[in-house]
């Protein structure tokens, strides 16, 4: 397994490198260059050439290319131009909002889209099928926006079960340790806070959750009756295996591998797209506030986001391979 683990990191360095180098590229090419991009249209050529020569951007191409890498490896991604503070600070003041709702929405997506998968495939044909297809291409066909709309609409201001905005009510006495609402609560013992934190979270989730909760039922559906179909199945049913054992050992543990990989990739794209949701909700995440950079031009918050979204990406892509190396032990000699 570690053996897997050091050869999976090295094979991702030349592709790290790659983005750097292609972000880099972004930079240089910029109208105007990186110093008009930060003092705006109205810079005179002073102001351009004083940036020019405090950034270092007068100097030889792979001197600013090395000088970019070691900034990187030193978590130094510059300041925010509209805040005027450090980008990595805006980072970890609001990711984990965005890490939360997409961990939620990603544990709703796998713990309802996996058994309604597998037991549309086992009755393939019936009412649960018909209805586990078309609900799924509802999921899908819906717009995240919309739909946040009207969970909003509907559970928060019509029924009132539910916030409808924040990640905890106005004035509650709850304790910052991490950042994470739901997880200081439970540190700290203040279950109030984190139940509060829960409801804030619910329709914010449920509404991400949509488009990968419809593209896991559809994907296990599949994956189980191709497995279903299999002669290893047939023979572990007439060799008179317990149900149980041919459902979990033989079907299930063989039909997840390409679920698993899809279930990496949409996690991936819920943190870089929670930008709607975070809005409609109010939610305060790293989304409202790419959001704001991208119409203020705000490039180095621009950059840090997309170093950060590959890391991320990067990370999610080794727990995929490691979980493939559980299921199927043959990866691991592969």
């Amino acid at each position: 397994m570690l053996r897997l683990v050091v050869r999976r990191l090295l094979q991702l360095i030349p592709t790290l490198l790659g983005l750097s180098v292609l972000l880099f590229l972004w930079l240089n090419r910029l109208p105007g260059g990186p110093a008009s991009a930060i003092l705006g249209e109205r810079a005179t050529e002073a102001e351009v050439a004083r940036i020019n020569r405090a950034l270092g951007l007068d100097e030889p191409v792979h001197v600013q290319y090395w000088r970019f890498l070691k900034r990187i490896f030193e978590l130094d991604l510059g300041t925010s131009t509209q805040t005027g503070q450090p980008v990595w600070d805006e980072f970890t003041l609001r990711f984990p909002a965005t890490v939360e709702l997409s961990v939620a929405a990603i544990l709703i997506a796998v713990v309802v889209g996996i058994p309604m998968g597998y037991l549309a495939a086992k009755h393939r044909g019936g009412w649960l099928d018909v209805a586990s297809v078309s609900g799924s291409l509802l999921g899908i066909c819906i717009p995240v926006f919309f739909l946040a709309m009207l969970l909003r609409g509907i559970f928060s201001v019509e029924l009132g079960w539910f916030p409808s905005q924040g990640r905890l009510t106005t004035g509650l006495n709850a304790t910052d340790v991490t950042g994470f609402a739901v997880l200081d609560g439970l540190l700290t013992g203040e279950f109030d806070a984190s139940w509060d934190a829960i409801m804030h979270l619910i329709l914010p989730a449920v509404a991400l959750a949509s488009i990968p909760l419809a593209v896991i039922v559809r994907m296990t559906r599949a994956s189980v009756l191709e497995v279903l179909g299999e002669d290893y199945i047939r023979t572990a049913e007439s060799k008179g295996l317990d149900k149980r054992t041919v459902r979990g050992r033989h079907v299930l543990r063989n039909a997840l591998l390409p679920v698993i990989t899809a279930v990496g990739l949409l996690t991936g794209s819920l943190l870089s797209g929670a930008v709607l949701t975070e809005s409609v909700f109010d939610f305060g995440g790293i989304g409202s506030f790419i959001r704001t950079a991208i119409d203020g031009r705000d490039y180095p918050v621009l950059v840090g986001f997309i170093l950060f979204i590959a890391m991320v990406y990067v990370l999610i892509n080794l727990l995929v391979d490691l979980a493939y190396s559980i299921i199927d032990p043959r990866v691991r000699v592969h």
